[in-house]
């Protein structure tokens, strides 16, 4: 006779503590089997060297040998969610699916659909708000709408975890024994899901009281690396977001606490306009004429522009795939504003790169650096590529770190005179926008 049990599905909250799904699951009745499912509607997107492929599955081996120590694991599945369920629920008598929510477009309506299968087998499916303080509609203005300017959002979420935030940790460690009893689950290797391993490793975040203390005076300079690269750590829930932001207020930083409510306002943004994906916010900037060039938008993304500090981020992230932040802003600005290819090209070069890829931060921070997003910088304020060198890297360290042959006759002209693209675009901007 199967077993009666709860399943608890994993996504990208990889962590055993401080989970609140996973901690709800532990305190049902019935023994939880957990599971991970590698969605090929994902996987086939991506390059076969994937480092967030490798950086899932090397933390998943991780978690099934710590859970191992508890006599169970964790089931690891190739598959379609539904196929996938449809197979579990033959094999084990399922109470109930707990998850934590997601808010993306696409696993919006994954989980719709999983529930409405789960609902039409008499099995429940229960999620729970884990990766954000704030989710939603949590943090919205009097009448129900939701904040499209930062600032007024980030002080009523301030206001809003001062005086009704629950600062509770989520402590799984004593209940892990109600697990359900097979340390020997289905496993999968790389080469299983049609992947190799990536030479480029997820680095270790730096939360320290010295990261955050000095974060505001040093997280400008590219040379430093002085940010904590919290970002991919957030983005697949290797850490718990209450432990961080309970380390930010504890040290008081504001500059470093605000970057993780910046994070909760795009995701809501996200949730609340899902359209931006693809669209402008500001329905009007979809009118501009883009030059879309191909050859030039090789150059970009090689890193061979002219311009050294934007060429200096591009090899970084295509070595490392990382870019810093401040570098981040120059190159988005430079091929929205100098370039004037889409910004909906970068997004998606973004998106196949970065190791911190979070959709909801990308889709702002470019639609920001185009102009037509929710509280974008005004069009006509153009990032300077070189005079953004004099402020943030004049030494050079950074750019010389990455672009090898800067300064030698190896080094590519300027594709563009930085004078006149500014001038082309603010023609083509004002042209769309009056």
């Amino acid at each position: 006779m199967a077993e009666k049990v709860n399943i608890f599905w994993f996504r990208r909250d990889l962590r055993l503590d401080d989970n609140v799904g996973f901690y709800k699951a532990l305190h049902g009745k019935f023994p939880v089997l957990p599971i991970f499912i590698f969605d090929p509607e994902i996987l086939n997107e991506l390059p076969k060297d994937d480092v967030r492929v490798t950086f899932i599955f090397e933390t998943l081996q991780k978690m099934r040998d710590e859970l191992q120590n508890h006599g169970s694991s964790i089931a690891l599945y190739h598959g379609k969610p539904e196929a996938i369920f449809k197979k579990v629920i033959s094999e084990f008598e399922v109470q109930n699916v707990i998850t934590n929510h997601d808010y993306e477009p696409y696993a919006k309506q994954r989980d719709e659909s999983i529930k409405k299968f789960l609902d039409g087998k008499g099995i429940g499916f229960y999620t729970y708000k884990d990766q954000v303080i704030f989710e939603k509609d949590e943090v919205v203005k009097d009448d129900g709408d939701p904040y499209i300017v930062f600032t007024p959002y980030m002080k009523i979420w301030k206001n809003k975890f001062k005086k009704v935030y629950d600062e509770k940790i989520y402590y799984t460690n004593e209940f892990l024994k109600n697990l359900y009893q097979n340390s020997r689950m289905p496993n999968l290797s790389l080469s299983n899901l049609g992947f190799k391993k990536s030479k480029i490793k997820v680095p270790a975040y730096d939360v320290t009281p010295t990261t955050i203390q000095e974060y505001e005076k040093r997280r400008n300079f590219p040379a430093a690396d002085a940010t904590s690269h919290l970002g991919p750590h957030l983005r697949f829930g290797t850490v718990s977001i209450r432990k961080m932001m309970k380390k930010a207020t504890a040290e008081k930083n504001e500059v470093f606490w605000q970057e993780l409510i910046w994070r909760e306002f795009f995701m809501q943004i996200l949730w609340h306009f899902p359209e931006t994906v693809e669209n402008a916010f500001k329905k009007k900037y979809d009118r501009i004429e883009w030059r879309n060039n191909d050859a030039e938008f090789k150059k970009w993304k090689d890193g061979k522009t002219g311009y050294p500090l934007v060429d200096a981020g591009m090899r970084q992230l295509n070595e490392t795939g990382y870019m810093h932040n401040r570098v981040r802003m120059v190159v988005a600005s430079f091929l929205c504003k100098h370039l004037l290819i889409d910004w909906r090209w970068g997004e998606a070069y973004f998106a196949e790169k970065l190791l911190d890829y979070e959709m909801s931060n990308n889709v702002g921070n470019w639609q920001w650096a185009a102009g037509c997003g929710v509280d974008a910088a005004p069009y006509f304020r153009i990032f300077n590529p070189t005079t953004q060198i004099d402020k943030f890297d004049k030494d050079y360290k950074y750019i010389k770190k990455y672009v090898s042959e800067f300064g030698t006759e190896e080094y590519p002209e300027k594709m563009v005179d930085h004078k006149d693209a500014r001038e082309r675009c603010l023609k083509v901007y004002k042209a769309a926008v009056s």
